[in-house]
């Protein structure tokens, strides 16, 4: 209730100029979604507990101040999920709460956000200021909100960001009865850190965008807490094997780059990361080609491929380190923004392949429906996707705008 109090006496002030109808009168707007999601999994569990079938419901709202003509904004997007299966799933996040005030040359945020870098499709290798909510999707699109403090200066020989980051989120994974985990199982109360100061770590970024004719790039550079743990093998006290995530103190240079030339688009995600034992180096890369007005329709395809590489190969901390990605996106472009996309990324050594599939489309003003599928095939002991071998679904999520 303290807290619900504060929050009236900050936007108190807001309120009364928009009931003054001056000059001063904030905008406000509120939207969002309240979606369901089923999940319908082909195979047997693999571990006890787990479920076949397994429901849940998402609350997504989006609440927007905005004042002073627009040069001060506050966003707040809180996040809920209630999950049949998983009560690690079962989670609630805010995802931002974001004060934003701005004039010609520069940009200062402050609070929770969310900041992504990157242009490659089936990896997002850079991606580093904010934490996985990998309960949420297996294809790491889904971030958990990073507090900061973030000023851009926007200059003429492009924009640099400077980024402090006071505080550190661990990674979400599936509980001991959900689908898609690790067998030993990930005990995140065992959590490790290369810091003393643990979550309470302060970690830095910059990075340098520019646009120079087609081409659109950026170069940064993270010193911190790595977002990707280690997973290490321990007993908890009543004897249980178990991983224990440990997250390192690192530091990483990147770059990500998009060259735009008719109806093709070839993208780059390099990187460099020392502070998991050896330094290494690791790149995804490939094109997007574009087929517009398809047959003499309306519809456009784009046809895509990437490739991955990761110095560490079979030592690296994620499945794709010697893979190719081949797929197609499918926009109709029509009243109801149906889209697909499809894509099968391939482990160039044979030890498995996984395949990807999401659609979606809208009824009406306000619904939506959108499928994913995941399939994992001939996947090899020695490959990190062997847990998750018999996890094949299909997800199904209907979703109310307001």
């Amino acid at each position: 209730m303290k807290q619900l109090a504060n929050w009236r006496r900050a936007l108190l002030p807001l309120w009364a100029c928009c009931a003054c109808g001056n000059a001063c009168a904030a905008e406000f707007d509120v939207q969002g979604a309240l979606a369901a999601e089923t999940r319908v999994f082909f195979e047997g569990a693999q571990f006890p507990g787990q479920h076949g079938v397994n429901g849940s419901a998402a609350l997504r709202p989006e609440l927007y101040w905005a004042w002073g003509e627009g040069a001060q904004s506050l966003l707040f997007s809180p996040f809920l999920r209630v999950d049949q299966g998983d009560s690690r799933r079962s989670h609630a996040d805010v995802r931002e709460l974001l004060w934003t005030t701005a004039a010609d040359t520069w940009e200062f945020r402050a609070g929770i956000g969310r900041v992504f870098w990157g242009v490659a499709e089936s990896n997002h290798l850079v991606d580093i200021i904010n934490q996985t909510d990998l309960v949420e999707n297996l294809d790491t699109e889904d971030k958990l909100g990073q507090p900061l403090l973030n000023l851009a200066l926007v200059r003429d020989w492009g924009t640099l960001d400077i980024f402090v980051l006071p505080g550190f989120r661990e990674r979400t994974l599936p509980g001991k009865s959900g689908r898609l985990r690790t067998q030993p199982r990930v005990d995140t109360s065992s959590a490790q850190y290369d810091s003393p100061a643990e979550k309470q770590h302060v970690d830095f970024a910059l990075r340098y965008a520019r646009t120079v004719g087609n081409l659109d790039f950026g170069l940064a550079h993270f010193r911190g807490t790595s977002r990707e743990p280690r997973l290490l093998a321990i007993r908890t006290p009543g004897g249980e094997p178990v991983l224990a995530p440990r997250y390192d103190q690192i530091n990483q240079t990147s770059v990500d780059a998009l060259y735009t030339w008719q109806h093709w688009l070839f993208k780059l995600e390099a990187l460099h990361r020392t502070g998991q034992g050896r330094g290494f180096a690791a790149a995804v890369g490939g094109f997007e080609y574009t087929l517009v007005g398809l047959f003499g329709s309306a519809c456009d395809l784009g046809l895509l491929a990437e490739y991955h590489w990761d110095e560490r190969g079979r030592r690296a901390l994620i499945p794709f380190n010697r893979d190719l990605f081949a797929g197609l996106r499918l926009a109709v472009n029509d009243a109801a923004s149906s889209s697909v996309l499809a894509g099968v990324v391939s482990d160039l050594r044979g030890e498995g392949n996984f395949v990807n599939v999401e659609a979606s489309r809208r009824f009406g003003e306000r619904w939506t429906l959108a499928l994913e599928m995941r399939v994992f095939r001939d996947t090899a002991p020695t490959d990190l996707l062997r847990f998750v071998d018999q996890d094949d679904y299909v997800g199904l999520e209907l979703a109310r705008y307001f």
